[in-house]
């Protein structure tokens, strides 16, 4: 192993290493720093309360934890002989890994790594296996007078005094997460019962009674079970999913990831009760761990690598446990421009145009999981500007934009989107956001808000852009108001890309080309291609790499207004609207399938129209 471009035979042995040189392994993702301090510190002693109290003010330096965050967690942490450490990554505050690379950094001390953990040492003989399982403790190398080891907590004097009068060697630290080190000793102690007792006592002790507020929340507090709740988030994070679908059932616990769009089957933790895991995230989330008769709500903000997650959760009861689905809101995961989004074209000029407008309502429209609300974060970003003042009304507020004044609907006090909507109007705003016109006080509101000089958007709950015409008059809103109000209406759909480095083209059959005419949609181009999924590493082996958007955008006109004020049906506004320029949702996803976006079958999936395989 290389510290800093000096070569040592053995890795872990800072006896081997040039003397007076003492380097840290800076961790990966440049969340560790390369350091040097001067002496190895084979006999580190630390004053625990002095790691206890500075730790978490090096968190807070390092933006890795608010202030507010670790007063909770002193405040709680009073009367408790839980370490500081453990009590912040259960309270969901900071991870594993970046508090156990700041302790090595504030301490001066290597983090162990995957590769320390390869050929971990057995010091049961000398040290107590109990004693070893319970304090985190694992032998990663030995020389004549050092014992190097792997900890979760090295700044405990008690601890390091122990090992010490134990082994009657130096004890050369290393840091460690407790994960990686309980990992390590269970593959080491495979199949020793030893292990089993002293690692998960509280998981199996709660399982006859879970009525028992204060065992539920042991419960969800033990180890391997935030281990366990830790790893699914991470990964989920990892896969570029949107939602973790937690389900029991009769033969236990399934989980799965929603990845563009599409659910995927992911290996449930196998060490812990479903009913640990339900709860674990209910902690989190701040719901009531003991209701488990009606469905709850919650939410949960954690950093993960240096980035904010916002997550909404949902429990509800089932045959077999609660199932929880988590909503995963990675603002840095989700570009707010409409190129980036998938817009392009006459569709994105259309959009454009109609944003430049001073006053009047658009819609967007779609199923849920569309990608609408994103949409409106993208139109309100190009309209945040000094000049403009922007309140929004939603439910709930799935991403902050500075600059903007967002409203939480809260039902149980009374705050519902009408109720919000007359309250805004006297703030003097210029732009209105509404999360969903659900109701016809909502819709009636609004086109009076567009009537008295308010740009107005929202979203409705749709199959295409004419339909939402037809569902407004349906609220009850009067024709001439909507043909006065409504600038635009703009229907999405979200199609997974392709990869790039593996998609591949074909010559689609020549009925596929009658069918679609691609002949014409692909212009001068001498022989329309089509391209279809492989896999690869690149894209986790599933063909596809990120989602884009399909749509179509109604402008309103005056033959369109006229159809309207004659209560014409959705198919004769559709027809009208592609007399007039209008580029249907279809034939957007043709035009994105032959350049090689994505491809035909999942134009044909979110258009609900016959699959065709080419």
């Amino acid at each position: 192993m290389a510290y800093n471009g000096v070569s040592s035979q053995g890795p872990l042995n800072p006896g081997k290493l040039p003397s007076g040189m003492w380097v840290g392994i800076g961790l990966n993702k440049g969340l560790c720093s390369e350091f040097r301090t001067q002496g190895a510190p084979t006999n580190l002693r630390i004053q625990k309360d002095t790691v206890s109290a500075n730790v978490g003010n090096y968190l807070i330096e390092k933006g890795l934890l608010q202030p507010g965050q670790l007063e909770q967690a002193l405040h709680v942490n009073q009367g408790s002989e839980e370490k500081l450490g453990q009590l912040l990554v259960q309270l969901g505050f900071v991870s594993e890994r970046d508090f156990a690379c700041s302790l090595a950094e504030m301490l001066g001390l290597d983090l162990a790594e995957s590769e320390h953990y390869q050929n971990a040492l057995d010091i049961s003989d000398r040290v107590n296996k109990e004693f070893l399982i319970r304090n985190r403790v694992l032998g990663l190398d030995e020389s004549d007078q050092v014992l190097t080891v792997a900890m979760a907590d090295p700044g405990d004097t008690y601890l390091l005094d122990a090992l010490k009068l134990s082994t009657g060697k130096q004890i050369h630290p290393f840091v460690g997460t407790a994960a990686d080190i309980q990992a390590a000793l269970e593959q080491l102690f495979e199949n020793d019962e030893a292990l089993a007792e002293v690692s998960a006592p509280a998981v199996s002790a709660v399982e006859g009674n879970l009525d028992d507020i204060e065992q539920l929340k042991d419960m969800a507090s033990e180890a391997p079970v935030v281990r366990a709740v830790n790893q699914v988030l991470v990964r989920a994070l990892d896969m570029r999913a949107s939602d973790i679908h937690i389900e029991p059932h009769e033969h236990g616990l399934k989980v799965r990831y929603r990845i563009d769009g599409v659910l995927r089957n992911m290996p449930p933790p196998s060490t812990v009760s479903p009913a640990a895991v339900v709860s674990r995230v209910k902690v989190m989330a701040n719901l009531n761990i003991a209701e488990r008769r009606l469905p709850q709500d919650g939410r949960i903000k954690i950093r993960v690598e240096g980035r904010e997650v916002d997550m909404r959760i949902s429990t509800i009861p089932t045959l077999y446990g609660e199932s929880v689905v988590i909503r995963l809101l990675d603002q840095r995961g989700v570009p707010l421009d409409f190129e980036s989004l998938g817009f392009d074209g006459s569709n994105l000029d259309h959009l454009r145009e109609l944003l430049k407008h001073p006053q009047g309502i658009i819609l967007v429209t779609g199923p849920t999981g569309s990608g609408k609300t994103t949409t409106l974060y993208a139109a309100l970003r190009q309209l945040n500007t000094p000049e403009k003042k922007i309140l929004t009304v939603e439910d709930p507020v799935e991403y902050q934009l500075e600059g903007v004044n967002q409203i939480q609907v809260q039902p149980k006090i009374e705050l519902t989107f009408a109720n919000a909507l007359r309250s805004i109007l006297r703030q003097d705003p210029d732009i209105i956001m509404i999360g969903e016109m659900r109701d016809t006080e909502t819709a009636k509101i609004a086109v009076q808000a567009a009537l008295t000089g308010h740009k107005v958007l929202s979203t409705l709950h749709t199959n295409d852009a004419p339909s939402s015409i037809t569902r407004m008059l349906d609220m009850h809103v009067d024709d001439f108001l909507l043909t006065s109000t409504i600038d635009g209406v703009l229907a999405q759909r979200l199609v997974r890309r392709l990869c790039p480095e593996c998609r591949e083209s074909y010559t689609p059959p020549e009925e596929t080309k009658t069918k679609y005419q691609l002949n014409d949609l692909a212009g001068n181009a001498p022989e329309p291609l089509l391209y279809r999924a492989v896999g690869c590493e690149h894209c986790d082996h599933s063909g596809y790499l990120g989602r884009s958007t399909i749509s179509e955008v109604l402008v309103m006109s005056e033959p369109l207004r006229q159809a309207i004020n004659q209560r014409a049906t959705a198919d004769d506004i559709r027809e009208i609207a592609i007399r007039e320029g209008m580029v249907t949702m279809h034939e957007d996803g043709l035009g994105k399938a032959l350049r090689g976006i994505t491809t035909l079958d999942e134009i044909e999936r979110v258009t609900q129209a016959s699959q065709v395989v080419g």
